[in-house]
């Protein structure tokens, strides 16, 4: 089975978020796959819902033997463990959140189903915060 490395973007603004996402890293290579490069952490507002919290934003490559659709499992499972409860497609609209995981892209795929768009449209192209997390992974990789 082939390897796919995988960008993902973690965001956290309830609780101790930093603390929240090096938990949320931890399980991830704990089950998903070896951590190649993280990003430096970064504080944003939040994004199309209005809250007092600010965000911890965080993207790390994975390397994964994983489909798309196992990972997306996995990530929902850790999310559920750490205190997530609900997800926001299933409620229509953004929440304060204990840990938010998203897929931004994995390999060269694109995929879409009901459960995932990959690449992830507004991380990738749409959101300042994510594309310079994106960008300095980016760098990383091309140092390596």
């Amino acid at each position: 089975m082939s390897h796919n490395e995988v960008i993902l973007l973690l965001g956290s603004n309830l609780g101790d978020a930093k603390k929240n996402i090096e938990d949320a890293v931890k399980r991830l290579e704990e089950n998903v796959g070896e951590v190649l490069i993280k990003s430096k952490f970064l504080v944003t507002k939040p994004v199309e819902f209005a809250s007092i919290n600010n965000f911890i934003n965080f993207a790390v490559q994975i390397r994964t033997k994983l489909s798309p659709t196992k990972l997306l499992n996995i990530i929902k499972k850790i999310e559920y463990e750490m205190g997530r409860v609900q997800d926001s497609k299933a409620i229509g609209g953004y929440q304060d959140r204990i840990i938010d995981i998203d897929i931004v892209e994995f390999s060269n795929l694109v995929f879409c189903s009901e459960r995932l768009q990959i690449p992830h449209i507004k991380h990738k192209y749409e959101r300042d915060f994510s594309q310079e997390l994106i960008n300095e992974v980016y760098l990383k990789k091309h140092k390596l």
